[in-house]
């Protein structure tokens, strides 16, 4: 199997000023059929994550999944310690006392779905992640203040240096292009 191709740039960054030209950039950049390309913004902006084509998450299964697990082991240790292990009448209850197992099934599921919540967030977000290419480009700590960026990457089968610029460069409200390198 071969290596995935590396590419000499990451991709091709446009910097906006405003919500509303960034979101229009990105519906445009979608109409074009681009469809590697990610955007940062200092806040929040529904519309931009819908123009960019953002996937829904599978992180719900995986909180599911983690729930499930959780309940049915902590049932499972419970029958396990009370009926299997050490088996003791108490006051002619039977072995398998499902009433009392109540409470430790729902904490053993509440924590289970926590962690898995936190652990499963972390590892679709692809995080920790100290380094990404964007950092590369000074203007991009203007992302966490009052500018919007729109990145097309170099993996989108329609990209092309010069040709995904000179595309981005003639977006409205546009304050500049620059390549994102490795």
């Amino acid at each position: 199997m071969r290596p995935p191709k590396r590419h000499a740039v990451y991709g091709v960054m446009a910097e906006f000023s405003t919500p509303t030209d960034a979101v229009m950039a990105a519906r445009k950049a979608r109409e074009a059929g681009y469809t590697r390309m990610d955007a940062y913004s200092p806040f929040a902006v529904e519309e931009l994550s819908e123009a960019v084509g953002f996937h829904h998450t599978r992180l719900p299964l995986v909180v599911l999944i983690g729930g499930i697990l959780g309940c049915v082991g902590g049932v499972a240790m419970q029958y396990w310690v009370a009926a299997v292990a050490y088996p003791l009448n108490v006051g002619g209850r039977p072995l398998f006392s499902w009433p009392s197992f109540v409470p430790i099934t729902f904490e053993c599921t509440v924590l289970a779905a926590a962690a898995s919540a936190v652990f499963g967030m972390l590892a679709l977000n692809g995080l920790p992640m100290p380094y990404h290419p964007v950092f590369n480009v000074g203007r991009f700590a203007m992302a966490s203040r009052d500018h919007f960026f729109l990145v097309i990457e170099s993996t989108d089968p329609k990209f092309e240096r010069h040709r995904t610029a000179d595309f981005l460069l003639h977006m409205d409200g546009v304050q500049g292009v620059e390549e994102v390198p490795h």
